[in-house]
């Protein structure tokens, strides 16, 4: 599977790779930005070897990873992959999403949701799209929810934290027969 050039008028998603992953250096390292991550991408070196992890599951057939541009403010303002790809079971995740902090209220992540949304759902012909959030981060869950996904249940402990913490994740989807609805009223004015 090639990693699609995703755009519309506010934002462009672009194949995330390491001859542009230095872009997001600036955002990258911003205080708190993926508090409630397992991930770490507080170093340039760290911020490396999450590209190249994104890199080896895009490889593996199971990412496809993307660096964001908000045109609005014409400024790269972090990174969103598909993930966990289920070619079989057609299910796949958003996830491994962070935007700058100054960009996060503006418009631009319900602009990108939607352009992954539409992508799955009536190009690759997935019957799922999952999300997984920390049950603490509730800014992500409200997002997820305002785009019209339902809350499916809560893995106990799943996910080890940088700090040894062990977080309680929830599970949220959106169903293909869902879609239709879904594109038709919240995302009605994209």
């Amino acid at each position: 599977m090639v990693i699609p050039t995703l755009e519309n008028d506010r934002v462009k998603l672009c194949p995330l790779d390491l001859d542009n992953y230095r872009l997001l250096e600036p955002i990258a390292f911003e205080k708190d930005l993926i508090y409630y991550s397992p991930s770490n991408i507080s170093t340039p070196n760290h911020l490396k070897n999450y590209v190249v992890t994104a890199i080896e599951d895009y490889k593996t057939g199971v990412a496809l990873p993307f660096i964001i541009y908000d045109k609005q403010h014409e400024a790269y303002t972090g990174s969103t992959r598909f993930g966990l790809i289920d070619k079989k079971n057609k299910v796949l995740h958003i996830g491994w999403t962070w935007i700058g902090h100054k960009f996060q209220g503006t418009g631009l992540n319900k602009n990108m949701k939607f352009l992954m949304l539409q992508y799955a759902f009536e190009t690759l012909e997935f019957e799922k799209v999952e999300f997984r959030i920390d049950e603490r981060n509730i800014k992500s869950r409200k997002a997820v929810e305002k785009i019209g996904a339902t809350l499916e249940g809560i893995l106990r402990k799943d996910k080890l934290m940088q700090n040894g913490y062990r977080r309680n994740t929830c599970c949220y989807g959106i169903l293909k027969e869902e879609w239709p609805h879904i594109k038709e009223t919240i995302f009605k004015f994209i």
